[in-house]
């Protein structure tokens, strides 16, 4: 075994272990990941790259939140592996893939549940990137309002003004798309009605 293999897992000025403060936190990363690439084998590569960077810089964590320290990484590391001006391809929420749940065999409520996932997929569309993020970290992964500050690096009040546009801009797509009551058609169905 080589010297760096053999490497002791760094230790912060706080006194927590890598392990302790990261590894608990590595499925949040994930689901965020996924979300914010829209790609699971670029989420896979994100996360690990985040992970990396997080055990080199372990030593700066200085106590406080570990998840938000992580998932504020992730972000970032997402961000920088999009780029700012490159649009992710956009590819259809598969809530059983992500949920890790066993999907029902009912058709009935596999059909209900598809059609919720695209309203709320279609709704989610005319959230702005920033309010999308906040509102997947707040509903799904439950962070705080101080913990989605800190992963976000902006102010509180920043996060709830941000927060509260992105809920109401979600709210009124929801209403509009229900209002209309055309049903969200999948990538199939768009594609067989051309033909």
């Amino acid at each position: 075994m080589t010297e760096q293999m053999c490497r002791p897992v760094p230790a912060s000025p706080a006194g927590d272990s890598f392990d302790a403060v990261v590894l608990p936190h590595l499925d949040a990363a994930c689901r965020l990941a996924r979300y914010l690439m829209r790609n699971d084998d670029d989420a896979e590569d994100a996360v690990q790259e985040a992970s990396l960077r997080a055990f080199r810089y372990f030593r700066t964590f200085t106590g406080g939140n570990g998840r938000a320290w992580f998932l504020r990484i992730v972000r970032n590391t997402c961000h920088a592996w999009r780029g700012h001006s490159v649009r992710a391809a956009t590819e259809s929420f598969d809530e059983a893939h992500h949920s890790g749940a066993l999907p029902t065999n009912d058709p009935e409520t596999l059909a209900l549940r598809t059609d919720d996932v695209l309203l709320i997929e279609q709704a989610m569309s005319h959230v702005p990137d920033r309010g999308r993020a906040l509102l997947m970290l707040r509903e799904f992964e439950g962070l705080s309002y101080r913990e989605l500050a800190e992963a976000m690096g902006m102010p509180i009040g920043t996060v709830m003004s941000t927060l509260s546009r992105a809920r109401r801009v979600f709210r009124d797509a929801v209403e509009s798309q229900t209002r209309c009551g055309t049903p969200a058609k999948t990538g199939h169905e768009r594609g067989a009605a051309l033909v």
